[in-house]
């Protein structure tokens, strides 16, 4: 099982700011395409990604009590 946060809008589309999911040795971005199958995520593809706290790319393969948090571009002044 993999843990996912989601920031800002995401947690907002998610209806909640953490899910925990089956992703044992799936790409980030195969979680990416799980996810977008089940929730309404507008933004997941601008999102940036961290693994375990570091920035990560789509191609990471996940194992077991990973963090995944996916985190919406910010903007503002």
């Amino acid at each position: 099982m993999v843990d996912v946060l989601f920031f800002a809008e995401l947690q907002e589309d998610a209806g909640s700011d953490q899910v925990r999911i089956e992703a044992d040795g799936l790409s980030v971005n195969e979680l990416k395409t799980k996810l977008l199958s089940s929730y309404e995520l507008t933004n997941l593809d601008q999102a940036m990604i961290a693994v375990n706290e570091e920035y990560s790319r789509e191609e990471t393969v996940l194992k077991s009590d990973d963090v995944v948090a996916f985190i919406p571009p910010v903007s503002g002044g």
